[in-house]
């Protein structure tokens, strides 16, 4: 049989690596088209929290499927919108008011910089300037690749970005450049300041402390720059709270959440927003609407899975899990630390990362080497260059932690003996 004509995100198919078929999963666990299984160490894209195919979510798509699965959502509504708006103000800061939808992580913070920018204008201030974060990453559309850092990741649409004001990462113990630049940006008139709470992802699960998120949140607080909480990857436990913003007890202006708001099922997102910035949209003028949307905006069914997973939050002892999960995390990143090729061992919640070796960019050929690696060990790991780390589901047992963990350090030795 021939090879399907399929163009897959992030694969250089002129390299001809291969690309394994998944005939179905459970739990942590991937199942190969050829008999072979994997544990999923990064919940798929970070997207899986309680689970491959979970009963509740699962029975939830299905019986909403039957039922009503597509909607326009402009001038109509329907029940799984309005229960998940509901249940998500009675989870969420209680200064985050309204609830807009779309369909991922990059289209939610799209809708962030909209609001923001609509709100300065539509209040008559000449405010449009964004502040980002050094190695932040929010996403692959035009306005999230201009928000996120400029690399092989976005060189190729360079025309197409527009410019932003970028602060340096709050690397321990240079904390105060942080503050003095956001400070200088916040006080020229920045229009809003967009950052990944506790743990920057794709630019190498780089990790910062709460002290300092609060602290950033209290400069843009000072002179009116609006706060936006990319937490699309960091929300839903991750961190070891329901939101990374919690252990700063802050409260932004606008949050993005995704991935895990369906526990991982089917592709949702949302952006919560203050009700000043609901209001400075509000206005008998059609012009100063919110012009927003998508065709898939608040489909029934992604809303019925969010419902669901909603209702595993209340209902079950998720936090107790992710603190479970977290210890274990720690344990197995203390054995491994003191490798010699491992450097910069951190974990925030149940994220844990190091760096195999020299540090050697994104593109480092050491990635797709590590990653056939521990592919033959039946684990799915997808090292980010050099950098290794590990996000699993919050079911995953103890036995399948200890193998993925295992074959980190298997690899570490394999790569140590060359």
């Amino acid at each position: 049989m021939s090879k399907p004509p399929i163009w897959h995100p992030f694969t250089q198919h002129g390299l001809n690596e291969p690309i394994p078929e998944v005939s179905h999963a459970d739990g942590a666990v991937l199942y190969r088209k050829d008999g072979g299984e994997m544990i999923d160490a990064i919940s798929s894209w970070w997207v899986t929290t309680h689970g491959h195919a979970h009963p509740k979510i699962a029975a939830a798509i299905a019986e909403q499927a039957a039922r009503l699965d597509q909607i326009i959502f402009a001038g109509w509504t329907h029940r799984p919108a309005e229960d998940l708006a509901r249940g998500l103000r009675a989870l969420m800061p209680d200064t985050l008011t309204r609830v807009f939808f779309s369909d991922s992580g990059s289209t939610s913070v799209e809708v962030a910089l909209k609001m923001a920018l609509g709100y300065w204008l539509n209040r008559g201030e000449d405010r449009h300037r964004i502040v980002v974060m050094d190695n932040g990453y929010h996403g692959d559309t035009i306005g999230t690749m201009s928000v996120g850092a400029r690399g092989a990741f976005n060189r190729a649409y360079e025309p197409l970005l527009f410019d932003v004001t970028s602060i340096p990462f709050p690397a321990s113990g240079l904390e105060q450049a942080t503050y003095d630049a956001l400070d200088a940006a916040c006080r020229e008139g920045a229009a809003a300041f967009i950052v990944e709470p506790l743990v920057l992802g794709a630019g190498g699960m780089l990790m910062y402390s709460a002290r300092v998120l609060s602290e950033m949140r209290s400069i843009c607080a000072k002179y009116g720059t609006l706060f936006i909480a990319d937490e699309v990857m960091t929300g839903w436990g991750r961190t070891g709270t329901l939101l990374a913003c919690e252990q700063a007890g802050i409260e932004p202006d606008i949050l993005c959440l995704s991935k895990g708001l369906t526990g991982g099922a089917v592709p949702l997102a949302v952006t919560m927003a203050s009700e000043p910035v609901f209001e400075a949209h509000l206005s008998p003028d059609r012009a100063r609407m919110f012009f927003h949307s998508s065709s898939y905006t608040a489909n029934p069914i992604a809303c019925a899975a969010a419902n669901a997973n909603l209702a595993i939050w209340r209902e079950e002892p998720v936090i107790e899990r992710i603190a479970t999960l977290a210890r274990r995390q720690e344990e197995h990143l203390e054995q491994l630390k003191n490798h010699a090729l491992v450097r910069g061992a951190r974990q925030v919640g149940t994220i844990t990362a190091l760096e195999v070796g020299e540090a050697d960019g994104y593109l480092s050929d050491l990635a797709p080497r590590m990653l056939a690696m521990f592919r033959e060990r039946g684990v799915l790991l997808r090292p980010l260059g050099n950098t290794v780390y590990v996000m699993p589901p919050y079911c995953i047992t103890a036995e399948q932690l200890a193998r993925v963990y295992g074959a980190i350090a298997e690899v570490l030795d394999a790569l140590a003996i060359r």
